[in-house]
């Protein structure tokens, strides 16, 4: 009788102690993330490697090898203690005994491997890569009879693909648990509108434009510089659909004191960068860093100036900031610059549409 319950408890704790170490394998073979691999790569390069071949290029593969190791536990271990149990305890017990071994089972070699394994997987990482490498050399045929199997199954897809609606869910989970603060996780939800969003999105409406004459004298262009909060005015030739380029405020400015003030503002012009009205934020964005230009003019298919749009907004739209420059007074200078448009607009009898568009081709409602 005593090596009967000798032999019982063994096939117990054999089959408990194997699926323990199955379930905190499993668990902490799918807690390691793409960055930790990442992060692996300058500080333990060959980890690196064994990570990225176990969790990215054979995961069937290693979680064939640890379900296949569970499912014999599981079921070598139930027959055996069945079969001790009733011959220790009677047939009569023999429900019991597997009721409280379903139990045992339950939380002894599942919840609790599978917590520690979610909770503590980066210091479980070394032993796991190699309890995880011998399982599937000893357990080979079968682990690769079941990779074969799932290639089939699945026709040989790569199940195992990040969405960008799931980066988008990680950033908020990680506000959420503290992992990232509230600017970061903004940043990285409006870094995937970036690409979304159209240009036309963030501009500066055409009857908001500040624009001034190209022949206008640079004394002219002192006076009415200094009254606004912008660092670079766009200059024209006929009217607003004619822009050929920029002035900085500073340069005419300067060029004013230098007593100069007679010159024609067009010798102080700069080249402007021209985009359709089509263009996606993250293409002018490009076009910003390739061209080393901070401002632009929108044109619709006809060649029509529709707004104007800057590295500025841009960046304040990443951030989800309004960004201030040293030259600016106020934060937001679309708002000012509507709003000053308006009081003048008021003031020569010209009614302006919220949409910017009924104006437009009126040359009086250009600074002269």
């Amino acid at each position: 009788m005593s090596e009967d319950i000798a032999i019982l408890i063994a096939y117990v704790l054999l089959a408990l102690l194997v699926s323990f170490l199955c379930s905190i394998a499993e668990a902490v073979l799918l807690s390691i993330t793409p960055s930790f691999i990442e992060e692996q790569k300058e500080k333990n390069p060959k980890r690196a490697i064994l990570l990225k071949r176990l969790k990215q290029d054979n995961v069937d593969r290693s979680l064939a090898a640890i379900l296949t190791l569970n499912t014999i536990a599981h079921t070598v271990g139930a027959i055996g203690a069945g079969a001790k149990a009733t011959v220790v305890f009677g047939s009569a017990w023999f429900g019991i005994f597997s009721a409280v071994m379903t139990l045992m089972i339950l939380f002894l070699s599942e919840i609790v491997p599978k917590t520690i394994g979610a909770i503590y997987w980066p210091k479980l990482v070394e032993p796991t890569v190699f309890y995880v490498q011998t399982l599937i050399v000893t357990l080979f045929p079968i682990v690769w009879i079941s990779e074969k199997m799932t290639k089939f199954i699945s026709h040989g897809k790569n199940l195992h693909i990040f969405s960008r609606d799931e980066f988008v869910a990680m950033a908020r989970v990680g506000e959420q648990s503290g992992q990232i603060d509230d600017n970061e996780a903004r940043i990285i939800k409006n870094l995937f509108r970036f690409g979304s969003l159209n240009v036309t999105d963030i501009m500066t409406p055409r009857t908001v434009i500040a624009a001034l004459s190209e022949d206008k004298t640079v004394a002219d262009a002192a006076e009415y510089v200094v009254k606004i909060p912008f660092s670079r005015i766009v200059i024209y030739k006929k009217d607003i659909d004619d822009i050929t380029g920029f002035v900085l405020r500073d340069d005419v400015l300067l060029r004013d004191n230098q007593e100069r003030g007679g010159e024609a503002l067009k010798t102080l012009k700069r080249e402007i960068l021209v985009v359709p009205e089509s263009a996606v934020l993250t293409d002018l964005l490009e076009i910003f860093l390739k061209e080393r230009q901070h401002i632009a003019i929108i044109v619709d298919e006809y060649g029509g100036t529709t707004g104007l749009v800057t590295l500025e907004d841009l960046i304040e739209t990443l951030m989800g900031l309004e960004i201030v420059d040293e030259m600016d007074t106020v934060v937001d200078m679309r708002v000012l610059a509507r709003k000053k448009w308006e009081e003048r607009a008021g003031a020569l009898g010209i009614k302006i549409n919220v949409d910017g568009k009924d104006q437009s081709k009126k040359e009086n409602a250009l600074p002269e």
